[in-house]
Formats: C-alpha cells, structure tokens, sequence
C-alpha cells in the first residue's frame, strides 16, 4: 500500500512540474490545457508567473514530501490542491462559471492522496 501510494503521489508530482515547465516554455498549450485563452499584456505575464508558480511550487513540494518524508511538505500541496478545488466550485455557484470537474476532481483526488500519504509515509514525530 505504502509503495503504490508513494508511485501515485509521484507520478502527480511530476505532472505537476511538468505542467509549471510547460506554463513557462508554452503558455498557450498549457492554457488550451485548462481550457483557457492566454491573455494579453500585463494579465499574460500574471497568468503566466502565477500558474507556473502554482504548479512548479505544488509538484516541488510533493516530491520533496517523499524525499523527506515531512508531514507538513505532504500539507501544504494539499492545502493548495484542496483550496483550487473550493474556489473552483464557488466559482461556479456564484459567478456563472462552467462547473468544471474534470478539473476539480483531480484536485480532490490528489489532496485526498497527499493526506492519506501525510498518515501513512511521514515521518512519526
């Protein structure tokens, strides 16, 4: 149990990373990805530099999670995770925006996982 659940949270991580790469070397397939436009001028360059962060910062700490078995490295991405989710719904219940779960239920999926894996692999203090 503990060895698939390490495989999952790293095969995430590395989605992670390689969708914060993707956001700096191609941000417009990365958009078309979460079914965006790529904006214009300085909403671009937010865009741009707030995804990235997002995805590097959450990929980054997950695997840094397995190397160092930390509970609060498993935390944090999942916190992440968790809160992209709860926004993405309000989004939907009060702004008028598509409710998009193939988006918010990956989300949920993996912070669930990194929770379970905060149990089950960190380190005992």
């Amino acid at each position: 149990m503990n060895k698939l659940l390490m495989v999952l949270v790293g095969l995430a991580a590395i989605v992670m990373v390689a969708t914060g790469v993707r956001w700096m070397v191609d941000p417009s397939a990365a958009a078309a990805q979460l079914g965006m436009p790529l904006l214009d001028g300085v909403a671009r360059s937010s865009q741009v530099g707030d995804m990235t962060a997002f995805f590097l910062t959450t990929g980054i700490l997950m695997l840094t999670a397995l190397v160092t078995g930390r509970r609060g490295y498993f935390f944090a991405p999942a916190l992440l995770l968790g809160l992209t989710a709860v926004a993405r719904t309000v989004a939907w219940m009060v702004h008028d925006a598509a409710l998009a779960m193939h988006l918010i239920a990956p989300e949920v999926i993996i912070a669930v996982l990194l929770l379970l894996a905060s149990y089950r692999l960190a380190e005992k203090a």
